[in-house]
């Protein structure tokens, strides 16, 4: 049975690692910064309230990933959120591999250029570090969500997690996979 590679994997490695070679003089192939994970969360504060949003949430993002989506749990209560201890409060998943690149490739394609007056995502999300965190204000925005089936929109935070050991490095690593950067 013969596997199929991601397209932005086949990507990174024909085109991304030797422009990036050539950009920042990297003496081997193997110092050319990558992606180690794709980190999705979603808070939910109405959870407190309402035990079904979590059902929900996990249900979506497991559809949106393809990947199995665990509940995130309180760690201590604070009774003016109405909040106890191990409450269901979230959902998160992290994605590696080929779930990865297949996931950012259906993001950058499809999902980002549906979102409403879209110019670009924003080139200051690093966090100096390598790292590129994205807030999505609607899962709408996915055409794994049926629209006819929501009850509440809900928002989520995608973290690309790199290798690049500054911002300018990541910046042009997300640039050469396709990330639609806003012009400055």
């Amino acid at each position: 049975m013969e596997t199929r590679t991601p397209r932005l994997k086949k990507l990174y490695h024909d085109e991304v690692v030797k422009g990036l070679q050539e950009k920042f003089q990297y003496k081997s192939s193997m110092q050319v910064p990558k992606l180690v994970k794709i980190a999705i969360n979603q808070g939910l504060g109405a959870a407190t309230q309402d035990k079904k949003v979590v059902d929900v949430a996990i249900d979506e993002l497991t559809r949106i990933t393809g990947q199995k989506v665990v509940p995130t749990i309180s760690k201590k209560a604070i009774s003016n959120f109405k909040l106890r201890e191990n409450m269901p409060i979230g959902a998160r998943v992290t994605l590696r591999g080929d779930n990865m690149y297949e996931f950012l490739d259906r993001f950058i394609s499809v999902a980002l250029p549906r979102v409403r007056d879209f110019k670009g995502v924003n080139n200051k999300s690093f966090d100096g570090r390598g790292n590129y965190t994205i807030g999505i204000t609607e899962q709408i925005i996915f055409p794994e969500i049926d629209i006819d089936k929501i009850t509440k929109i809900t928002g989520m935070d995608i973290t690309i997690v790199t290798t690049a050991e500054t911002d300018a490095e990541a910046y042009e690593l997300l640039k050469g996979l396709g990330m639609p950067f806003r012009k400055s």
